[in-house]
């Protein structure tokens, strides 16, 4: 088998994906072994530093601010709140820290610079950071990097393809644009997808292909379980098999060799059992903490009892990568990226409509009530 290669075919990652389950599993974990530590695993802590209220329609969102769900909507963080809960999360054996907004795409503003703040603050804490915030351009990219931000995590969620069913407000080429406008501020990039949206196993070989094709790919790719969430257009999806995300986590270890593979939402539904053959096959990383931005998510006691059964240990931080310096630029903006506008494609999905009229309907009961 090729390693470590660029440009793999749709077919090759179905044939993949298909072998027998405890053939996979097998060759996984000696692709795992060859350019990870199987023993370490990152811990990482999501913080949602902005919560609610987003203009988008991603069906399987509750943030979406369309959509009627119990999310409670809140206003941005303070910097003194963000390092409160990394030094928790520090302490509980994360090394990495993402920091997630509702936003379609980050604006410049007070908003944004109070974002630079928390980066900075967290990177002197000696973790990681991640962010996820939008649509970015070159030059928010680079702000971010100059603040000492160490990775941008912007997920394709799934097939362009299939895409076109799960989104509407904006486009594949939107992601793609983002990720390139990252890589070319010096960040690593954090990319991956959702499995459980109703996509076939073609669309899901379509992703990984999708992100093999990027030069270079993804330092690290999140697998997430859809989690259904009440009020959503996907709120009647069907869990899938743990066997699907075992399937996913060893097919992109297998095509994404030195990439850090992310076993993310969904892990409250999973057995222990079935987590361990996600190590197995070469999950490197999990998310610690009682949520993933607005979606359940294990204790991290359990975690770390799972931890000791299996012999684990959590990842140090910058074990894969050096610590970003800081510019002290990050704090001047450069005007003349302003004006780029992001896709608004024309096409509609009649599951989000209907989950959008629902909404509305609710809501106006409630104000009568």
């Amino acid at each position: 088998m090729k390693k470590n290669r660029k440009n793999w075919t749709k077919e090759e990652v179905l044939e993949v994906y298909n072998k027998p389950l405890l053939e996979l599993v097998f060759l996984a974990a000696q692709v795992h072994r060859e350019y990870h530590n199987p023993s370490e695993v990152q811990v990482s802590t999501l913080l949602s530093i902005k919560t609610g209220g987003c203009p988008e329609d991603c069906g399987y969102c509750p943030q979406a601010a369309r959509y009627h769900t119990d999310i409670e909507k809140n206003d941005l963080m303070s910097v003194q709140t963000v390092k409160a809960q990394a030094l928790r999360a520090q302490s509980s054996g994360s090394s990495r820290v993402c920091m997630g907004a509702a936003w379609r795409n980050v604006k410049e503003g007070p908003e944004f610079d109070q974002v630079l703040e928390m980066v900075r603050t967290v990177r002197d804490l000696d973790m990681e950071v991640c962010c996820t915030l939008g649509m970015l351009t070159p030059d928010q990219a680079r702000r971010l990097s100059d603040a000492g931000l160490y990775a941008y995590n912007h997920n394709l969620d799934t097939s362009e393809e299939h895409y076109k069913k799960v989104i509407s407000t904006r486009g594949y080429e939107d992601r793609i644009e983002t990720i390139g406008n990252a890589r070319k501020a010096g960040l690593t990039v954090c990319s991956g997808g959702i499995v459980g949206m109703g996509e076939s196993v073609e669309d899901r070989a379509a992703m990984l292909v999708t992100l093999s094709n990027l030069n270079p790919y993804p330092e690290s790719v999140p697998i997430n379980a859809l989690v259904a969430v009440e009020g959503t257009p996907m709120e009647e999806q069907e869990q899938i098999p743990i066997w699907d995300m075992i399937r996913m986590v060893a097919t992109t270890r297998i095509v994404l060799p030195t990439t850090t593979v992310r076993l993310s939402a969904g892990r409250t539904e999973m057995t222990d059992e079935g987590q361990a053959l996600c190590f197995m096959s070469g999950a490197g990383s999990i998310f610690a903490g009682d949520k993933l931005l607005t979606t359940p998510n294990p204790d991290i006691n359990k975690d770390m009892q799972l931890f000791n059964t299996l012999g684990l240990v959590p990842q140090k931080a910058y074990k894969k990568g050096d610590k970003p310096a800081v510019n002290e630029n990050y704090k001047n903006s450069n005007s003349s990226d302003k004006k780029i506008k992001w896709s608004r494609p024309a096409h509609t999905i009649e599951a989000n409509i209907a989950a959008t009229k629902s909404a509305k309907e609710k809501r106006k009961l409630e104000t009568k009530s």
